[in-house]
């Protein structure tokens, strides 16, 4: 069923744009790793100024293994921060730092998509497994009324994703102004590669949504064509 030639038209288009965003925001942050703030910050210097500049009071640092694995835990109030970004002094260690601080301000201010989409995550991370588990079984008992209602459940994975984009792209709106305003970027070269670094991440998210609609397709081109049979 994952397998067939149906299931490849729809999602090899998906896989390939993953890749390519894949591969531009590594582009991205490495090309930017190797240039130097002339602020001179860390990306957890940066943070810290940010969290005091900002009364994020509570905001904690912590360190985090992995490359990119960047983020803010809102339960906790904790951003953590991967060892090249937290100890580097480059435009993309600042400009991933506080992109991480965004979440933590729109936390701080109750920010309602944040709420929404947090609010989502137990939904999918059910729907994920069980929605494609009633496809499977609606379709080998030809309970066709189950498999749509698996085709439902599956697609929350889609509405998260559309839920994630105005979360991410306002995240890196602040970072974009916090940074100036605070003097951690400087010059024309350090704003550009902080809108390159930021606008490249954003590019994961916006193939994360296609995927997740290409794949949902999938689900429903296979229960309609089974219901049309």
């Amino acid at each position: 069923m994952y397998f067939t030639p149906t299931y490849w038209i729809y999602m090899i288009p998906a896989f390939i744009l993953m890749s390519l965003t894949s591969w531009y925001v590594k582009s991205a942050y490495n090309k930017w790793s190797r240039v130097r703030a002339q602020s001179g910050l860390t990306g957890a210097q940066a943070a810290q100024r940010l969290i005091s500049t900002g009364n994020l009071y509570g905001v904690q640092i912590q360190g985090v293994a992995g490359n990119l694995t960047d983020h803010y835990d809102p339960r906790n109030k904790t951003l953590y921060l991967s060892q090249g970004v937290a100890n580097g002094a480059s435009v993309a260690s600042v400009a991933v730092a506080a992109h991480e601080l965004g979440h933590a301000m729109q936390d701080a201010e109750e920010y309602f998509p944040l709420k929404f989409r947090a609010a989502l995550v137990p939904l999918v991370s059910i729907g994920s497994n069980l929605g494609w588990i009633l496809i499977l079984i609606g379709l080998f008992l030809n309970f066709t009324q189950l498999a749509w209602l698996g085709v439902m459940v599956f697609a929350g994975g889609a509405v998260f994703a559309l839920a994630t984009l105005p979360v991410e792209f306002n995240a890196s709106s602040r970072a974009k102004q916090l940074l100036l305003q605070t003097g951690i970027i400087q010059t024309d070269a350090e704003r550009r590669g902080v809108n390159a670094v930021l606008n490249a991440a954003a590019l994961t998210y916006v193939a994360g949504l296609v995927t997740a609609i290409l794949q949902l397709l999938y689900y429903v081109s296979l229960v309609g064509g089974r219901r049309r049979d």
